[in-house]
Order: structure tokens, then C-alpha cells, then sequence
């Protein structure tokens, strides 16, 4: 069994290292000492999870509740853990040093395996009611107690959601490649069985106990896909000459679901891959009733009302995305689900066949009523689009997508299969969505708020980094200024992101989980950002403002820098 102490080590190699290929040999180095019944369980402990992400396991154990178990174990007070951890701003540090010098011996202390590490985290996580924190302090306390300093430091950081690796899974599936075959020959095949199950543990088990079945591996219901994401283009003669005869459906301002259906059994995705079934008990009880006897199908979901015949704004939209009160935000904000591909239909599986057999399939299963097919036209001229593209903007729509008739759906990746066309914003050239990685003070009126802006960046998926590119400090509201600073005080680091590239300080770092969407008036050269640097200048949004939190995005949604360059070069025809 492959020892912990072993992986800790190869964990800490890593913090030193930046270059991909160098990462993967270290990694693939690792992997080879894995057995299949452990390759799992060591992929979800290096992507700093315990379950793939829609199962929603979450260990909920703050840092306060890991000092108590630091404390416990090294005999430290919690004041000399607080100074140490002032200093170092990092716990995992913290517990390092202070496993190192402890005050009292550790009794029956054992040598940990993976397994040993991972099936203790996730009891961690499963432990619930009366009394559960002090039994989570008690496990983990356990597990220190078992641990070498260098083991706890990556523990501690585990369990506080900052393991802060910087390997990216496009590092680990190429590992997995290079790990078995000697070279990155399945890297393509690992990445697709990724991109339709979401599980980079179930794929790499299934890969080590049978590398021949990864070619085969097919979408299965329950398992949601990452979603197919769209390019974009500045106009529709731009669009025309990209992709020529296509389909334009109208974009909807609401929020993406993936619904899965088996028998009666039924499963909500949002498109960060949460699961939202028992948010929408109406769509569920509409998607029981089709047909099909298993069905996954991609829907846009906003809040409709009947009697004035017009939809909701996407801030009104995400008030039905709630835990509680579902029974009245149900009755208040009635949805629509716009559906607009199938991806599986009674057990075949359709991503690989052409956008057009898609949509026929999708056009033999919805009725109407609170599930409606999206409306679709298929155009051959720029005219033609045009005329699509205002006639959606005088409904009060965000614009239109346009899909190549041929194009297969591609699971987790933004490609000219799909192109967005959207509204500007006033004087904006365009929005983008970006993450939050700090924020500031409120000054003056924002005292009281104790808020004062965003520092925001776009994503580098060669780097697998995060670049600045907007220090945002208009369009707030007063309800979103407390809304964000409640969010992002939980979500406080006492240093940078690891992976974020940046020239500008903020107040406050936070953990990059949290998406925006930004509009502006231009895209401008600036020596503080790093979006795109080269020659010591990036490029930076000029009067960025807020438009909305999108709760519905994660971090890998986010705008990327070749996208922030596009539009740049697009404003003045460079």
C-alpha cells in the first residue's frame, strides 16, 4: 500500500515546481506506485476533494475547529498556535512547525497509507447531528496525531479547503497517461471519460484495473458531464464565416440545469455540477412524466410571469435557487425550462452524434407546459442572423448562440461549436465573468459595509492560473456589498492564491471560488495587470462596474485570457 508520508513528500516536491512537464513526471512518478484500489482515493485527495463535486461531500470543519485538534495533539496553547499562524499565514505550516517541536509524545502512534488518510477524511465528512464537531475534532486530531510534521501540513490544509497544489487536472490526466503508457498517448481518451462523468477518481480507477475499457467509456445517467461551453464573436458576418449554415437559438438570461432521468428517478445539475433536485420540485415532478425511459437533457431555467407574459431578471431567476422557502419562491417565481440539447436518450449515448440528430431526438421528447423546446431557426446569411440577434434583443433577451449543425457536443471545453452573440451593456463592449480573488475596505459611505470593491482576474488554462484584471469598485447595490462581504470573509486567506499571477495588493485575499459578471467600456494596456503580460504590460478592464454574482458559475466557467485578448484586438478591428 502506498504510504502517506511517501505521497506528503511528493506534495511537497511539487510546491516548488511551475513547469508542466516537469509536474507530470513527478506525478506520474507517484502514480506508479499506486495500486487500483487506492488510485482513487490518492486523485480525490490531490484535487483537494473526497467525492466528486455533485455529491456535495463537505467536511465543514473551519480553521478554528483544526486549531482545537492542533491543540489537542501538540500540547500548544491556542494563543502560541494563533502567533505561529500570524506568522507563517498558513495553518498547514503552522501544524508542521509546531508537530515538529510538540510539547508531549505521541501514544500508539501508527505509520498511515492513503487509504488510512482518505477513508478517515470522509468519515470526517459523514459525521452529523448533536456533538458532531467535537467528534470531527476528535478524528482529526487522530490523524495528527499519526502524522509526521510534514504529513500535517498538508492534512491541515486539506481540511481547511487550501491544499493549494497548483496541479490542475489537465496535470493529472496527463500523469495518469504517462503513468501506464509511458507517454501522453491516452491523454485524449482520459480527458473525454473526465469531461462526461465529472469523476477523475472513478476514471482513473477504471483506467488501472482496465486501461482498454477508457476508449469505451460511455455518459451514463447520474454522472453529469461538464458542460459544453461557447466561443464568441464580435458580429454575424464574424459567425457566418466561422461556421457558415447553422442554428441560432435565443440566449436566455437564467441559469443552466442538466436533468437526468432513469425510470421515476430524477437528478437537477447546476452547471458547476451541484446538485439542485430539491430546489425545483415542479421541474422534477414535469421531467417524470416524459416518456423517455432515461434522458439527459441540457435546459435554460428562468422565472416566468404568467400574467404580464414576460420573464424575470436572472437576480429575480436565482431567487429560486434556495434551500428553504421552496414551497413559496416556487408559487412567487413559476420556471420555464427552455431545453436545448440532449446529450442521452434511453440508454444511447448522443454526444458524439451532430448537433442536428441531437435536436431532432429532443424534439420527439418535450411537450409543453413548464418544459418547452428552445426556439430554433437555422440561417445561412449574416443578414438573416442579424435580424434573429435584434428581434431576441426587443424581447428583452441577452442575444442569441448560434451552433454548427455538425458539430458534436463537446463535454467540458469552450470550441466554435457554439458561439455566443450578446447585447453590449450601455457602453460596454461586452461583459465578461470574472473571479473574485480579493477585495478592498469600504471607505467614506462603504464604512459601515466594511466593503469597498473587487480585485478580479480571468483564467489562463495553458498555465492553469488565474491573471488580474480588474480592481471593480461600482455597481453595488447596498444588499450585494453585504451579500459580499459576508461571502467573502469566510473565504479570507492571509496570503495570495497560489496559482494567481498579480502586480496589484489587496485589502483581503479570498480562495478563488466565487465568479462575477463584469461589464466596461474598453479593454486597455495597463502595467498593474497581468492579463496576457508581455513586455511588462497586460491588458485591464477600463471603468469595470458589477452586474451580478453568478452563483451558477464556477471558476473553470470563468473568461479566459485568449478571450480578453480576442475582444481587445476586436474593438478597433487590430
Amino acid at each position: 500500500m502506498l504510504k502517506f508520508l511517501e505521497v506528503a513528500k511528493v506534495f511537497d516536491k511539487l510546491e516548488g515546481k511551475s513547469g508542466r512537464l516537469e509536474m507530470t513526471d513527478i506525478l506520474a512518478g507517484l502514480f506508479k506506485k499506486a495500486k487500483s484500489d487506492e488510485i482513487d482515493k490518492l486523485v480525490y485527495l490531490m484535487q483537494g476533494i473526497l467525492t466528486p463535486p455533485y455529491e456535495g461531500t463537505d467536511l465543514g470543519m473551519g480553521e478554528k475547529f483544526a486549531i482545537r485538534a492542533l491543540d489537542s495533539v501538540t500540547g500548544f496553547s491556542k494563543k502560541e498556535i494563533n502567533s505561529s499562524y500570524n506568522k507563517t499565514g498558513d495553518l498547514g505550516e503552522t501544524a508542521e512547525e509546531l508537530l515538529s517541536k510538540k510539547k508531549q509524545q505521541s501514544l500508539g502512534k501508527k505509520e498511515m497509507n492513503v487509504s488510512d488518510v482518505y477513508d478517515s477524511l470522509l468519515k470526517m465528512a459523514k459525521i452529523s447531528g448533536e456533538g458532531s464537531q467535537d467528534s470531527k475534532i476528535k478524528r482529526l486530531a487522530e490523524l495528527l496525531n499519526n502524522s509526521s510534521p510534514v504529513e500535517a501540513r498538508f492534512i491541515m490544509r486539506f481540511v481547511t479547503g487550501k491544499l493549494r497544489l497548483g496541479v490542475g487536472d489537465p496535470t493529472i490526466l496527463d500523469a495518469l497517461s504517462v503513468a501506464k503508457k509511458g507517454n501522453k498517448s491516452l491523454r485524449e481518451p482520459l480527458e473525454r471519460a473526465f469531461n462526461i462523468s465529472s469523476d477523475m477518481g472513478h476514471v482513473a480507477k477504471v483506467f488501472y484495473k482496465s486501461p482498454s475499457k477508457i476508449k469505451r467509456f460511455k455518459v451514463e445517467p447520474f454522472k453529469p458531464l461538464m458542460p459544453a461551453m461557447a466561443e464568441r464573436l464580435a458580429n454575424p458576418e464574424e459567425i457566418i464565416k466561422k461556421i457558415g449554415k447553422c442554428a441560432i437559438e435565443m440566449k436566455f438570461d437564467g441559469f443552466r440545469l442538466q436533468c437526468h432521468k432513469k425510470g421515476k428517478e430524477v437528478e437537477l445539475y447546476s452547471r458547476k455540477l451541484e446538485r439542485m433536485t430539491h430546489m425545483f420540485p415542479d421541474v422534477v415532478d414535469e421531467i417524470k412524466k416524459l416518456r423517455a425511459k432515461s434522458l439527459i437533457f441540457e435546459g435554460e431555467a428562468l422565472a416566468f410571469d404568467e400574467k404580464k407574459k414576460k420573464y424575470y431578471s436572472f437576480q429575480e431567476t436565482m431567487r429560486r435557487r434556495r434551500k428553504h422557502g421552496i414551497k413559496a419562491a416556487k408559487e412567487e417565481f413559476p420556471l420555464k425550462v427552455f431545453c436545448f440539447d440532449a446529450l442521452y436518450l434511453n440508454g444511447k449515448d448522443l454526444t458524439e452524434k451532430p448537433y442536428e440528430k441531437r435536436r431532432k431526438s429532443l424534439e420527439k421528447v418535450f411537450p409543453k407546459g413548464i418544459l418547452q423546446l428552445s426556439e430554433k431557426h437555422v440561417v445561412e446569411t449574416p443578414k438573416d442572423l442579424d435580424k434573429l440577434f435584434k428581434e431576441s434583443l426587443k424581447e428583452g433577451l441577452e442575444g442569441v448562440m448560434a451552433k454548427d449543425l455538425d458539430a458534436v457536443y463537446t463535454a467540458g471545453k469552450r470550441k466554435f461549436a457554439w458561439i455566443k452573440l450578446k447585447k453590449s451593456y450601455g457602453k460596454a463592449v461586452d461583459t465578461i465573468d470574472a473571479v473574485i480573488v480579493g477585495y478592498y475596505r469600504g471607505k467614506g459611505h462603504r464604512a459601515e459595509f466594511e466593503f469597498g470593491g473587487l480585485l478580479v482576474a480571468v483564467l489562463n488554462k495553458s498555465k492553469n492560473r488565474l491573471e488580474t484584471v480588474a480592481k471593480i469598485g461600482s455597481g453595488f447595490t447596498e444588499d450585494e456589498m453585504t451579500e459580499l462581504k459576508k461571502m467573502l470573509g469566510k473565504m479570507e486567506t492571509k496570503k495570495p492564491p497560489e496559482n494567481l499571477e498579480h502586480r496589484i495588493k489587496a485589502d483581503f485575499w479570498v480562495t478563488p471560488k466565487y465568479v462575477v459578471e463584469v461589464a466596461f467600456d474598453e479593454i486597455t494596456k495597463s502595467p498593474t495587470h497581468t492579463c496576457c503580460l508581455k513586455e511588462g504590460k497586460g491588458y485591464a478592464l477600463r471603468f469595470p462596474r458589477l452586474l451580478s454574482i453568478r452563483d451558477d458559475k464556477s471558476v473553470k466557467d470563468a473568461t479566459t485570457d485568449k478571450e480578453v485578448l480576442h475582444m481587445y484586438k476586436e474593438q478597433y478591428g487590430r
